[in-house]
């Protein structure tokens, strides 16, 4: 594991466990003084001195956004008294927190290595890479290219009888039994899921299981515009770390554009076929080529 992983899987412990005494080099099988020496080197700042930094962003925020007490502040940030936050707040903000929320319009401090408190609880990191626009799509061919000449290796090694046997739908851990109803709330519950990701907030997917098309095109109009306002000013290579998940994981915008295209292209196709079994047949395939047309 070069420095650079085993910093990122230091974050992804931080995140976590923000609220937690700090026990990161345990966790991560490392001695203490090694993960001071490569967290220091990466990032610019020990390990230590980050967590202080994202705890003071975080109570940054909730003094922006709520009107908390500053000693329920000053707790929730790991300080044992009103006058210990309020010196540290200082040095860090340069106004005591009581002055700073009255005007203040943004709780980042400069930092070395670009990680900041993220609402409701997560972290943002700084991009690797650049990504355009253009690279995603260019990098999504690339992957369609190379996994069809990957499954036709495989391919290549199967019998005439099973290369040319009807197809019964298979799909390995992608949708159990899936209907037309649960394939449309799971199209709408993909947008859904990551808006919660990118947000910080839990999902509860029980909501899918029998849920109406009204249901189904209310959420779509709250979600869709949702996601799609994240596409269009995200940084494809910037990172977040969506603290739901058990443990949490790093992800780019530019990999959960990918991701939801497409898981959303197999299930969109069956369910074009699913309304075409069922006499609705004004979709077609569902094939984008003309739409993507005429928007450009």
């Amino acid at each position: 594991m070069t420095p650079v992983d085993t910093f990122a899987r230091f974050v992804e412990v931080l995140a976590d466990s923000l609220d937690d005494p700090p026990r990161y080099a345990e966790q991560l099988h490392l001695s203490r003084f090694h993960l001071d020496r490569i967290v220091s080197a990466v990032a610019g700042e020990p390990p230590g001195t980050l967590r202080r930094r994202v705890l003071l962003e975080r109570a940054g925020h909730r003094l922006l956004t709520s009107d908390d007490a500053l000693l329920e502040v000053a707790i929730d940030a790991g300080y044992s008294s009103h006058e210990a936050f309020t010196r540290a707040f200082q040095r860090a903000f340069g106004e005591p927190p009581s002055v700073w929320r009255r005007s203040a319009a943004s709780f980042e401090l400069a930092a070395p290595n670009g990680v900041h408190f993220k609402p409701p609880g997560g972290l943002r990191l700084p991009a690797r890479r650049k990504v355009t626009r253009m690279d995603l799509l260019q990098r999504m061919v690339e992957h369609h290219v190379w996994l069809l000449g990957e499954m036709v290796d495989r391919a290549s090694a199967l019998p005439d009888a099973t290369l040319d046997r009807p197809i019964e739908l298979s799909i390995e851990s992608t949708d159990d039994d899936p209907t037309l109803r649960s394939l449309l709330s799971r199209l709408v519950g993909q947008l859904a899921m990551w808006n919660a990701a990118v947000a910080g907030r839990p999902y509860d997917f029980s909501e899918e299981r029998t849920e109406s098309p009204d249901s189904m095109r209310q959420r779509l109009a709250d979600e869709g515009p949702r996601f799609l306002a994240t596409v269009r000013e995200a940084d494809f290579d910037e990172t977040f770390v969506d603290a739901v998940c058990d443990p949490p994981e790093v992800f780019t915008y530019g990999g959960m554009v990918a991701h939801v295209l497409t898981f959303a292209a197999h299930r969109r196709t069956l369910v074009c076929g699913a309304l075409a079994s069922a006499g609705v047949t004004d979709l077609g395939a569902g094939d984008p080529m003309r739409w993507v047309a005429e928007a450009a």
